[in-house]
């Protein structure tokens, strides 16, 4: 029996899950921007409330992006910590993979494509295109969102668009094909399929080297007065 920690910071929800193979037995979750206080907690929770130590576990896994910079640092650090203090496995899934999973669960079209968002800011999402099975059948881009994105897909069959940027999505493309799962969000609970399926197939993270998925370059703002001191 394997037992998994899976932690999920790519957004504001800090969410962590405990998985027993590929069900999830129990889970913490919450919307808050302070992940480095809030993640250890809801850890030190799951591991109690269910008579587990770290070095119980089989392997921690860890929502390995794209998403926000700091978030997606804090949980794979955390991830990492673990892996290493206990010696046990380090796994990386796919955030946008674990929503469209969650997906395509509930979707009964055959010939149906999940879009799994993450809201980048303005009108530009990171955005990844997944086949009923699950599978990539278009790698995860950074895009600005138009009335024409997706034009062609949409033309030809449904498409589901989960995430933070599917209400976005949602006030600026209109097409009968287009259906929005909101309500769908990166989540610990939904990574437990994925980890399971990576620890049995030893796709396992390197501990010392795995670094997230940030798809955009981090850019640190400096203060207008900042700008005007390092200007004069």
């Amino acid at each position: 029996m394997n037992h998994f920690i899976n932690i999920e910071t790519s957004t504001d929800t800090c969410s962590v899950s405990l998985s027993n193979d590929r069900e999830v037995i129990d889970s913490r979750e919450n919307q808050s921007r302070n992940h480095a206080s809030t993640l250890g907690l809801f850890i030190q929770e799951l591991l109690e409330s269910n008579n587990l130590k770290v070095k119980d576990l089989s392997g921690v896994a860890v929502s390995k992006g794209p998403g926000s910079y700091t978030g997606l640092r804090i949980g794979t650090s955390t991830a990492k910590g673990m892996a290493y203090q206990a010696g046990i496995r380090l796994l990386a899934i796919d955030t946008l993979q674990a929503m469209a999973l969650k997906a395509t669960k509930q979707i009964s079209n055959p010939e149906a494509i999940v879009c799994a968002t993450i809201d980048a800011g303005r009108n530009e999402v990171y955005s990844e295109l997944f086949d009923i099975d699950n599978r990539p059948v278009r790698q995860c881009v950074a895009e600005i969102i138009t009335a024409e994105s997706y034009a062609e897909t949409l033309a030809k069959t449904q498409m589901f668009f989960v995430g933070n940027g599917a209400e976005k999505i949602s006030k600026i493309i209109q097409n009968p094909n287009a259906i929005f799962m909101p309500e769908i969000k990166p989540s610990a609970v939904y990574m437990a399929e994925l980890t399971a399926k990576a620890f049995s197939n030893n796709d396992f993270a390197d501990v010392a080297y795995f670094e997230p998925f940030y798809l955009k370059d981090y850019v640190a703002t400096v203060s207008k007065k900042n700008v005007l001191k390092q200007t004069s």
